[in-house]
């Protein structure tokens, strides 16, 4: 089992940055790829960024790419999510979500955990 807490959102004036955590407990979080999604009023969930179980790949959607960074630190069982350059269409609340296969994380399809989520408003 994994659970999942998000953390790091708040309200930032477009062009700035805010850096995401979701810390994860249970020994086998290093074994999980990891992803961000997330959900803006009126629109489903859809994917932001993902890191496999080692670091070494990373994958982004083409809204965020290079604007958006997502790591991870294993040894602190936490992955982030750096965003920089942000606009109001980044509004939204967004999810780190946990699965073993990358192409699941990537895919947005049954995955296995999710963090409950935190809000990032950007304002005009």
């Amino acid at each position: 089992q994994v659970q999942l807490v998000d953390s790091g959102g708040g309200l930032v004036q477009a062009g700035g940055s805010l850096r995401l955590s979701c810390a994860a407990s249970g020994r086998t979080f290093s074994s999980y790829a990891m992803g961000w999604f997330r959900q803006a009023p009126g629109k489903e969930r859809g994917f932001v960024a993902a890191i496999t179980w080692s670091g070494g790949s990373t994958y982004y959607a083409d809204s965020v790419e290079g604007r958006f960074l997502i790591s991870r630190d294993n040894a602190k069982n936490t992955v982030y999510l750096q965003m920089n350059s942000l606009k109001p269409e980044d509004t939204a609340v967004y999810y780190c979500a946990a699965d073993a296969a990358f192409g699941a994380v990537v895919a947005g399809r049954r995955i296995a955990y999710w963090g409950q989520g935190t809000q990032v408003t950007v304002s005009s």
